[in-house]
């Protein structure tokens, strides 16, 4: 699929500056539970695992899943909040037209499987909350007796070797006996999550990555952050012009918050902004980490230099007016002082010729 190519370029650039591919030993993906059984209306959550081979040695560190499922079937949401990836390509997306749910990302290291001594299955990618319709709409052809969960053709792992290998892949879907009954008592579990979690989002940081040839000459922020209990449902990034000279305010209060994912470019390129990124869990619950660009950094922007030009203008304008004021008086007072001897000589002579008659 076109939609592999060049996806990781910049995930291997940031794991360990990985190689083309070749195929080596064996990993596998699978779906848990592998059965399960759902009255109309229940849903169920099924887990995305990644296994290795321990024996081997052999490390996981990226997966680019494609899974598709039946008709019969809905996917509510996904959740990431077990994942145990740290970075994101693309994040779990359902597409419903397709029936398809993709996403792409790794783990710094690589995943080598269970760690001695640890009883618990720490292999999850992701979470998939899947629902039997509770009222059927039409018929033709959809069987609505069964329902399967698949990965296709297109998924893709990684071995964490230095050379982008990809691993000798194994997958194992899951299914799903759908009854025609409706449930007694809906069923579902991750609706209860949800209104359980109130933990924001853990504290991440903002990084401003300095313009280079890979981001064509801009600055963009790097961010990411986890929430271990529903996981994370969107990013949103917020430009707050912040004041320049002590006099200006840039619109600060009309300054929008703007979904986003990381990397992500900014729009203020002089860096005349505080950034800040709001991280927001499927529970609704919030973290916001904050930015200030250096000084050093920052410069003016077009529309600020021309309000500068415009201000000094003005200044100037006025400085002019007051400069032509200043000589008109002057001249006005020189020319009333200049009359006023004239004037006086004239008062003398007619003195002098009355005191003669």
């Amino acid at each position: 699929m076109k939609r592999m190519s060049g996806r990781f370029s910049w995930l291997y650039f940031s794991l360990l500056f990985l190689a083309a591919p070749s195929v080596s030993s064996a990993a596998s993906l699978y779906i848990d539970p592998a059965t399960s059984e759902l009255n109309r209306g229940d849903s169920v959550t099924m887990a995305v695992r990644v296994d290795t081979d321990e024996n081997a040695r052999e490390c996981v560190n990226a997966v680019d899943a494609v899974i598709s499922y039946s008709q019969s079937i809905e996917p509510i949401d996904v959740s990431v909040g077990d994942s145990i990836f740290s970075m994101w390509v693309e994040s779990p997306t359902i597409n419903r037209e397709s029936r398809t749910i993709t996403f792409a990302g790794g783990i710094p290291n690589g995943y080598c499987g269970r760690v001695v001594g640890d009883p618990r299955l720490t292999n999850v990618l992701a979470e998939i909350v899947f629902r039997s319709p509770g009222v059927l709409v039409g018929g033709g052809d959809v069987d609505r007796t069964k329902a399967e969960v698949f990965f296709e053709d297109a998924t893709t792992a990684y071995l964490n070797d230095g050379f982008g290998t990809k691993a000798s892949l194994t997958t194992y879907g899951a299914k799903i006996a759908l009854n025609d009954r409706l449930g007694t008592e809906l069923k579902n579990d991750w609706r209860t999550e949800v209104a359980a979690d109130n933990i924001p989002p853990e504290p991440f940081t903002i990084e401003l990555v300095t313009p280079g040839s890979e981001s064509r000459g801009q600055y963009y922020i790097v961010f990411n952050t986890t929430d271990k209990q529903t996981g994370i449902d969107q990013y949103q990034v917020m430009e707050e012009p912040i004041s320049q000279f002590r006099s200006f305010r840039w619109g600060a209060s009309d300054a929008p918050w703007i979904e986003a994912r990381s990397p992500y470019v900014l729009q203020d390129q002089n860096l005349n902004s505080i950034i800040r990124v709001k991280a927001i869990d499927k529970a609704g619950n919030e973290y916001v980490a904050h930015f200030i660009p250096e000084d050093s950094l920052r410069t003016l922007s077009q529309a600020s230099m021309i309000m500068v030009l415009f201000i000094i203008l003005i200044v100037l304008l006025v400085l002019a007016i007051v400069i032509t004021l200043i000589r008109y008086i002057k001249r006005k007072h020189q020319q009333r002082k200049d009359s006023l001897p004239e004037e006086n000589e004239g008062d003398a002579e007619e003195v002098i010729e009355t005191e003669h008659d």
